[in-house]
Formats: C-alpha cells, structure tokens, sequence
C-alpha cells in the first residue's frame, strides 16, 4: 500500500470519528472551555459539532451545571461505548500508520512547566527536522493532572517528578535533579553554593498545595528533622513562584532548570540543599492503553536525547539515583 492511500485512509477515519472524540473531550474535560483547550480548537466549532452530534442522536448528551457541564442519561450510557470506538479506531490508525516506513501521526506530551521548559524547543526543532510527519501537542499541568492524563489515554507520554530512589516497572528514568533552596538577589541564606536542610527552618515559603510530590517530600523530611516547613502562600503556577520569590521576598524549592534564567540574569540566587539532600527523579510513562507506535517511539528516542544534550550544562544527572 503505498504512502499516500495510507495517509488518505487515516485522515478519513479521523474526520468520520472527530464528533465523538469532541464528545469524548467535554464529558472528560468538564466543559467546552476547557475541553476546546485540550483540543486545541475553537470553542465555537466545538459547540457546533456537538449540537450537530445532539441531532443526530435525537436528544441531549449534557447538562450544563454551575461549573460547567456533566453529561445526560443518555451521555452517561453512550460514555463507554463511545470509549471502546475511539480505541478501536486508534488502534487501526497505528497498524495503518505503522505500515509508513516514515513515523507520522500525532503525539500527546503531558508533562509539568518545570521539566518541559527546559527542553521543549530543542525537541520541537528535532522533529520538525528529523520528522515532519510528525505533529507533536504539549500539555502542561499539575502532577495530578498528568498522572489523570496518562492514566485515561489523554497523553501518549508522561514526564513527571518521582521521589525515592525506585519507579514503578513502567516508568523509566530520564535524569535526576538536585533540589534547591531559591531566593532573591542579594538574600543571605541563597548567597552559598549549598545550605543544610535545618536552615530552611521558619523561613516564609510559597510551595505547591498538597497533595503534591514535593510538598510529601518536605513535609516529611522536616517532621524527620524536627523543624517548621509551613508555606505562607501556597501556588501550583511556576511564574508565580518565580515572581514572588523575586519581587517579595519569599523563598521556593525547586531544581536548578527551573530557573536557570533568571539566576543567569542575577533576578534570584539557589543554593542546593543538603544535609541531607532532596533529589527527583525525572521519569518518563507511556499510556498503557496505547501501542508504542513509530511516531510515540520516535519522539521518547528525542526526549531523551534533549535530556541527555541538557545535562552537557550540569543541570542534572543523566539516568537514576546513584
């Protein structure tokens, strides 16, 4: 079968089942708002095909709620069936789209602000140079968020923080990253290279709200220590970190990539924190409930590339713990 009725075949399939994965995006979603986000579509065009969806089935599939919407009797009952569909249908795409000799088709990276910040454009030149074909869709979110993604499908890909020195057997690690204490310019306890985790004792922070790896993780080290580790604002939003730490004076945890910029610039000071130390482990996760198909293992192979490329500037360490 040549390349081009391949492409013609996929496309087509794609367009005959959009309604449904339009569908399939609000009920999860919650709302058009945010599922036209996710979609990366126009909210209008959005609704369209769902009214259009409504009238062809013959009766509402949601009801709007004072968040947003849920779906009706009937959406609720057409949910699964819906599901198994676009399963089934994904499923050919890639054993059509594995007949290319060339990877194609689109790839869904859900990962968090932190990680993907550093490596993103690196990664976005690589397959646009190395694989055209390829359309590659980045979703930014809380660890919970990621972990919801990943868990229902919605990303091919994960990249999250792990704590410990273990990852579950479908996890593989890309790099380990020190954490650090981070501070305005000019602050005293950020002037040295390395603090003592004792000396985070009292200080005004701005950390994640739990439940957030980070947050477990300190927590427990500072009850193990017997110290105080109370944030006096409590932002999932890395900017906000950043800029309050800045501008306010409050300080943050976060690894050395994270904000790498503005320490360049002289905006903030890190100092690593030790005694004892507080490592992730950045890991990589593949939606269990998709092959791995050419375009999913053409883009791992970059990432890990883009990381290992990234760790030439000493920002972390290439593979696990020690």
């Amino acid at each position: 079968m040549s390349s081009k009725k391949i492409t013609s075949v996929q496309l087509a399939l794609t367009a005959d089942l959009q309604q449904w994965r339009d569908f399939l995006a609000i009920a999860e979603c919650g709302s058009l708002t945010r599922a036209a986000l996710f979609l990366d579509v126009n909210q209008s065009l959005l609704s369209r095909h769902l009214n259009a969806l409504e009238r062809a089935c013959g009766a509402r599939l949601f009801n709007r709620t004072g968040r947003g919407v849920e779906p009706s009797d009937m959406g609720q009952r057409l949910l699964p069936h819906v599901r198994a569909l676009l399963a089934s249908a994904e499923q050919l795409e890639q054993e059509i789209s594995g007949e290319s000799p060339v990877p194609t088709g689109r790839v869904v990276l859900g990962s968090l602000p932190s990680i993907t910040n550093s490596f993103a454009g690196r990664l976005y030149k690589q397959i646009r140079s190395r694989y055209p074909g390829i359309h590659l869709k980045i979703l930014e979110g809380s660890s919970g968020q990621v972990e919801e993604w990943l868990a229902d499908g919605r990303v091919d890909v994960a990249i999250l923080y792990r704590y410990g020195r273990s990852l579950a057997e479908h996890e593989q690690a890309l790099c380990t990253v020190q954490s650090y204490l981070v501070g305005r310019r000019g602050d005293r306890f950020t002037k040295d290279p390395e603090i003592s985790f004792t000396s985070l004792d009292g200080l005004p922070f701005i950390l994640p709200s739990a439940p957030n790896g980070l947050r477990t993780a300190l927590d427990a080290l500072a009850r193990q220590h017997r110290i105080t580790l109370e944030p006096v604002i409590e932002a999932d939003s890395l900017p906000l970190m950043r800029s309050v730490v800045a501008e306010e004076g409050l300080y943050t945890v976060l690894p050395l990539h994270a904000v790498w910029s503005e320490v360049q610039e002289g905006k903030l000071q890190a100092s690593r924190i030790v005694s004892p130390g507080l490592q992730r482990i950045v890991s990589m996760s593949l939606a269990r409930t998709k092959g791995p198909s050419k375009a999913i293992s053409a883009v791992t192979a970059l990432i890990e590339q883009a990381v290992a490329d990234e760790a030439q500037r000493g920002l972390w360490q290439v593979g696990g713990p020690d």
